[in-house]
């Protein structure tokens, strides 16, 4: 079933009190809540941190699609104090986060981050980030423990795999009625992480486990284990790359269950690479469908010629969290305060967080390739 769930939601940054930009004297209202009102500076930046090359740039770009027309939307309202964007390519690869991030921290006008977009980038980069003040935003990254390191410029855009975890555990049970479940991780900082989750909340029903590497591209003796286990479904927990063949050599070896994976699989490159395979995959993402926030589908849809993609709704929340903050003259160093106290409805959920930076409003969501695409059956309650 198609969620029904209907967000009246603004084509452009409707809240944002932009009159003082670009003026001398005037004042610019505190957005979010946050009280107190300041000169809105008009040399600001903000950072899109995530892969935009490499074998996960897909999810980067849907990002920062999200995060350009955010921009757009602000720029329109403020053609004389325009705010532009500055992006920190990471390819998904941690090794490179801690470099990028020391080179957005040494560039002041950054005054905020959307993203890191992956976990492990997230967990090397964000003690720097820390201990700078330079807030940060992730649409996409969800382990759990990235809110556990008392970091005060933390903040998640969507729920974490503590959450989309028990829903993936409970679609299998519930939904999909499996009672043989094999598991395997990639072991990322995500996928592990994820799939250790689904492991303990299906406890006895799991078959088997397994643990592949990335950029790994032969699964045999992956298959053997899965095929030989009698195994009716399978969750992966890793990303797009890995998970297409993985889901190809199982079908040519006769493997009929059902393939679970989640959001780091939901990418168009996955259907592309795994072609027929891909046919009937269930993919959870605590990411909203496209129709949820039908005004923004619209605008994003006539910017780029395509629906909005896995967090690209979540990307343009964060990056308008940032906007809003600096509409309301809030530079880096009181940016964190006006985060944590924002409190307003985005395209994908109200935007509000906890004390450890968690987003106060989570959803869960189903989606299954049918067809060649990935279309949602709607919310895991």
């Amino acid at each position: 079933m198609r969620s029904t769930l209907k967000f009246a939601v603004p084509l452009a940054v409707a809240a944002l009190a932009l009159g003082a930009c670009g003026t001398k004297g005037g004042e610019t209202p505190a957005a979010g809540g946050s009280g107190g009102a300041s000169q809105a500076a008009c040399d600001q930046k903000i950072g899109m941190f995530g892969a935009l090359t490499g074998p996960n740039a897909n999810l980067g770009i849907y990002i920062q699609n999200g995060v350009n027309l955010a921009l757009d939307d602000y720029n329109k309202k403020n053609p004389n104090c325009k705010v532009t964007l500055e992006n920190y390519d990471s390819q998904g690869d941690p090794t490179q986060a801690p470099a990028l991030a020391k080179k957005a921290i040494d560039d002041k006008k950054v005054v905020g981050i959307v993203g890191p977009a992956f976990s492990g980038e997230s967990k090397a980069a964000d003690p720097a980030f820390n201990e700078a003040g330079l807030v940060t935003i992730t649409p996409s990254a969800t382990n759990p423990a990235l809110a556990d390191n008392g970091w005060k410029t933390f903040f998640r855009a969507l729920g974490n795999d503590a959450t989309q975890g028990p829903a993936a555990a409970k679609y299998i049970k519930d939904t999909v009625k499996s009672t043989k479940t094999y598991v395997i991780d990639d072991a990322s900082e995500y996928g592990k992480g994820l799939a250790d989750i689904v492991r303990k909340d299906l406890g006895a029903q799991v078959v088997g486990n397994d643990t592949i590497q990335q950029k790994q591209t032969d699964f045999s003796a992956s298959v053997t284990k899965v095929t030989s286990s009698g195994a009716d479904a399978l969750f992966f927990g890793g990303y797009s790359p890995e998970a297409a063949p993985l889901i190809k050599q199982l079908r040519d070896a006769g493997w009929k269950g059902t393939f679970v994976v989640a959001d780091g699989v939901k990418d168009q490159s996955f259907i592309d690479n795994a072609k027929d395979a891909a046919e009937g995959t269930i993919i959870t993402c605590p990411c909203v469908p496209p129709d949820v926030a039908p005004d923004f589908q619209a605008a994003y849809k006539a910017k780029y010629n395509e629906d909005p993609n896995t967090y690209s709704g979540e990307g343009y929340d964060s990056a308008t969290i940032l906007l809003d903050g600096i509409a309301a003259g809030k530079d880096r160093e009181n940016m964190v305060d006006f985060v944590k106290s924002y409190d307003k409805k985005g395209v994908t959920k109200q935007l509000k967080f906890d004390p450890k930076g968690e987003s106060a409003d989570i959803k869960v969501f189903a989606y299954k390739v049918d067809g060649g695409k990935i279309v949602s059956e709607g919310e895991i309650k």
